[in-house]
C-alpha cells in the first residue's frame, strides 16, 4: 500500500534541506528499530522494509515457533504462527509483523527525536561541504553584531566569524553592512560548522582582482607575489606569458576602473601594481616603484640587494615609516639596503654612473600611477620622520599569517556568547 503522506512529507524534505531521500528512510529505519527497543526491550530479531517508491513499510520481527513460549519477545506458539503461515511447524522462524501504532509514547518520541537528529546533522554535514569546498576563496557577507571586539558574519547558511586579529584597523562596520571576507578555515564542532574569515589577509586582493580582471581569471594574467599591510598599501607583481598582453594595464583596467573596483572594496587601501621580472635586480627596481632607481647590485644566493637611488629620491624609495621598502622587501624575497647617491659614493658602493636617472619612465607609466592617486609624497614620508642623507635596511623575512591560539580563545568566547 502506498503512504502518500510520508511520501509527500519525504519530498518536501528533500526539496527544502536538500537532503536526499536515501538518507531520510534510513533515518526512518533506524527510528522504527529504535522505537522497537525501547517497546519490547531488543530489537536484535526486528528488520524494517521499506519501499523508496511507495513508502510503505513494514517491521517485521523473526519468531521462533515453540511448543511453549517463555520469551514472547523472540518466541511463537505453533497455533499462532500456522494463523501466519499455515505450513509453519515447531523450529521453523516465523516473520511476524509489528504495528507501529501499537507503540507507546515514549517510544514514539524516542523515534521522532532519531529523524530529527539525522536531519540536523545531515544539514550540519551540507554546509560543512558547501564551506569547506569554499576555503581560502572570497564570499560576501552581511555583518550581523559585534561580539565583543569580534564580529558575526552571516554567510547566508550560517554565520562566520571575524575576529579582532582579523579586522583592519580603521575600518568599522555597521549591522547588514555586505563586506566581502576571505575563508580562513572551516572547522566542524558538535554546534555546527565554524567558519572564520579575514580581512587581513594578502590572499583577499589576490581573489578580488580574480573576480574584477578577467585575464587575472582566465591565467593570462598570474598574479606572482604579493606584499600587503592590511588598511594601508599592497604591492603585486603581476606577469603574462602573453607577450601581446600587458598584464600591469589588464589590472589597472581603463581608466584605472579595475584597480579603483578593489580599492574601493578595501575601503581605500592603496594598491601598486609592477610587472614581474625573472631578473632580481630588475624586480627590486620594479618593486620600489615609484621611487627611481640608479643602480641594484642583486645577490640571488644570499637574498641580498643593494641599491642606490637619487638623494631626492631616497626618503620616497624608503616611504613613510619605511613602508615602500619594506613592502619591497617582502614582494622580493630579498633583504634591501638603500642608499642615496652621495652615500653610495662616499661608501665607495657606486663610481662611474650616468646621471640620466631623472629621464629613466620606462618601468611606470604615469597613466598608471597617478601622482594625486596613488603616490602622494605625505603618504609616503613626512620631513620630520626621515632625513634626506638617511639609509633604510629593510628585511623580507617578515610573514603574514594568523594566530590560531587566538582562533581557539575567540571562538571560545563566540560560543559563550551564544549560550
Amino acid at each position: 500500500m502506498k503512504n502518500n503522506e510520508l511520501l509527500e512529507a519525504l519530498n518536501l524534505l528533500e526539496a527544502e534541506k536538500n537532503i536526499s531521500k536515501e538518507v531520510l528512510l534510513e533515518a526512518i529505519e533506524n527510528s522504527l528499530l529504535i522505537a522497537c527497543k525501547n517497546h519490547f526491550g531488543k530489537a536484535d530479531n526486528v528488520t524494517v522494509q521499506i519501499d523508496p517508491e511507495t513508502c510503505e513499510y513494514h517491521v517485521l520481527a523473526a519468531k521462533t515457533v515453540v511448543d511453549l513460549v517463555e520469551d514472547p519477545v523472540v518466541q511463537i506458539s505453533v497455533e499462532d504462527a500456522q494463523a501466519i503461515d499455515g505450513s509453519l511447524q515447531e523450529g521453523d522462524v516465523a516473520q511476524v509483523e509489528i504495528q507501529s501504532k501499537e507503540f507507546g509514547r515514549i517510544a514514539t518520541m524516542s523515534a521522532k527525536n532519531t529523524i530529527l537528529q539525522k536531519i540536523r546533522e545531515e544539514e550540519r554535514k551540507m554546509i560543512y561541504d558547501e564551506y569547506f569546498a569554499l576555503e581560502k576563496g572570497v564570499v560576501t557577507g552581511i555583518v550581523q553584531r559585534y561580539i565583543g571586539k569580534n564580529i558575526s558574519v552571516n554567510l547566508g547558511k550560517t554565520d562566520a566569524f571575524l575576529s579582532e586579529k582579523e579586522q583592519v584597523r580603521g575600518e568599522h562596520f555597521e549591522p547588514t553592512d555586505r563586506i566581502k571576507v576571505y575563508i580562513l578555515e572551516v572547522r566542524s564542532t558538535p554546534r555546527g560548522p565554524k567558519v572564520l574569515v579575514s580581512r587581513t589577509h594578502p590572499e583577499l586582493v589576490k581573489r578580488l582582482f580574480e573576480e574584477e580582471v578577467a585575464e587575472v581569471r582566465d591565467g593570462v594574467v598570474e598574479i606572482k607575489a604579493i606584499a600587503r599591510e592590511a588598511g594601508s598599501r599592497t604591492k603585486i607583481a603581476v606577469w603574462s606569458e602573453d607577450e601581446d598582453v600587458d598584464p600591469v594595464g589588464a589590472c589597472v583596467g581603463m581608466n584605472g576602473s579595475r584597480v579603483n573596483a578593489v580599492v574601493d572594496e578595501l575601503c581605500g587601501e592603496k594598491i601598486d601594481i609592477i610587472e614581474w621580472n625573472e631578473n632580481p635586480a630588475m624586480l627590486i627596481e620594479h618593486a620600489l616603484s615609484p621611487a627611481k632607481v640608479i643602480s641594484v647590485i642583486a645577490d640571488a644566493d644570499e637574498k641580498t640587494a643593494k641599491v642606490v637611488v637619487p638623494d631626492y629620491q631616497l626618503s620616497l624609495a624608503i616611504g613613510k615609516e619605511g613602508q615602500n621598502a619594506r613592502l619591497a622587501a617582502r614582494l622580493t624575497g630579498f633583504k634591501i639596503d638603500i642608499k642615496s647617491e652621495t652615500q653610495a659614493r662616499e661608501a665607495g658602493d657606486f663610481l662611474d654612473y650616468e646621471n640620466d636617472y631623472e629621464d629613466e619612465d620606462e618601468y611606470y607609466d604615469d597613466e598608471y600611477y597617478d601622482d594625486d592617486e596613488y603616490y602622494e609624497d605625505d603618504e609616503y614620508y613626512e620631513e620630520d620622520g626621515y632625513e634626506e642623507d638617511g639609509e633604510a635596511e629593510v628585511g623580507a623575512d617578515e610573514e603574514d599569517g594568523y594566530d590560531e591560539d587566538e582562533y581557539e580563545e575567540a571562538d571560545e568566547a563566540g560560543d559563550e556568547e551564544d549560550e
